[in-house]
């Protein structure tokens, strides 16, 4: 009997063209630390639950703090141009839309969106479909919008500070935009390389600026209290300047809205939620652990950020001449960096810059 003889042979594998050995590697990189998919569908060779996996809070509490406590470089010079001497008045109407509105929800939302979805996925849910999608496009416009508008405010009040530093080279002088872009460029490099390797920056970076700040601002209490007489000097500047209580607290309201850069903080922190440690029994459907660890990332975030804000915003407004705030000024957009240099001495204001 005669007929074709077929040699052996490996089996042939899926049609389609076969990637390189550098796609594979690529696309691990890229899917890093994305557990959260396969945790919803486990195949048949998944690995153990890994829900109690990620870092302390408090780590990533500095992840998003370099998002939060950013904006004390700049904001109490927006709070002095934006409410002049009631300045202190709209940060309290801040902190306390802050600490009653802002915090309370995103507590709840850190329990009803625990894996990192956030508040647009909460209202998504209650919408129909295309309204539904429609609406969480827009808000993804809008918080795309906010994350960026943050990032650039930031990194321009950073340049700011480098460019008037008493020690800059005399080449950084007008050179704003390209150490902003510098700094924009640096910030996406080190999120590029991965969520472990920014989260290790940010906690040196969150202790040593806060660090400073506290500094700052005990500095700034001691020459309060050593000349009292400046705050009678600002509560008289500013009752002349406003007739009525009523009338001061109007502005205040009308102003803060310019104070509410960090907000954005909060949705960074549930948006990071994956990143949180929970217990050892935490489940995907049940992550009570993690979600306990991020309110308390929230909460404690929300209560030094609401600290430092107010007591920034009245040094700043007893000792600072409010014609320092305008543009040319020394304080503008600097305002804790010029109590730094002036009452700590050029070295400790560089080392704050």
């Amino acid at each position: 009997m005669t007929g074709t003889q077929v040699d052996n042979a490996e089996p042939a594998g899926p049609a389609g063209p076969v990637p390189s050995a550098a796609a594979p590697r690529w696309r691990a990189w890229l899917l890093e630390g994305l557990t959260e998919r396969s945790a919803r569908h486990p195949g048949p060779h998944a690995t153990p639950d890994t829900e109690h996996q990620g870092h302390t809070w408090w780590r990533v509490m500095c992840l998003t703090g370099v998002d939060y406590f950013s904006t004390l470089g700049y904001q109490p010079g927006i709070a002095a141009l934006a409410a002049g001497l009631l300045s202190p008045l709209a940060t309290l109407v801040l902190i306390a839309l802050t600490l009653l509105g802002a915090l309370p929800v995103y507590r709840r939302v850190a329990k009803e969106s625990p894996h990192g979805e956030g508040s647009i996925a909460m209202l998504e849910r209650l919408l129909p479909w295309w309204a539904g999608k429609v609406f969480v496009l827009v808000l993804l416009g809008f918080a795309a919008t906010d994350f960026l508008i943050t990032i650039t405010l930031s990194a321009a009040d950073a340049s700011a500070h480098v460019v008037e530093n008493p020690f800059a080279p005399h080449w950084t002088h007008g050179a704003n935009m390209w150490i902003t872009l510098l700094l924009v460029a640096a910030l996406g490099a080190v999120f590029l390389k991965g969520f472990k390797e920014a989260m290790g920056i940010a906690v040196a970076l969150v202790a040593t600026y806060l660090t400073l700040n506290v500094v700052v601002l005990v500095t700034a209490a001691f020459q309060v209290l050593g000349h009292p007489h400046k705050v009678g000097d600002w509560t008289d500047a500013m009752t002349a300047e406003h007739s009525s209580p009523l009338a001061m607290i109007g502005v205040a309201l009308l102003v803060f809205p310019k104070l509410a850069l960090g907000m954005s903080g909060f949705e960074t922190g549930v948006a990071v939620m994956p990143q949180v440690k929970g217990d050892p029994t935490d489940t995907y459907a049940r992550p009570a652990g993690r979600i306990r660890e991020t309110r308390r990332l929230l909460t404690t975030a929300a209560v030094i950020m609401s600290c430092f804000l107010l007591l920034s915003s009245l040094a700043t407004t007893i000792l600072i001449p409010q014609s320092e705030f305008e543009s040319g000024g020394s304080a503008n957009g600097r305002a804790l960096a010029y109590l730094a240099h002036r009452y700590l001495g050029e070295g400790f204001g560089t080392v704050y810059d």
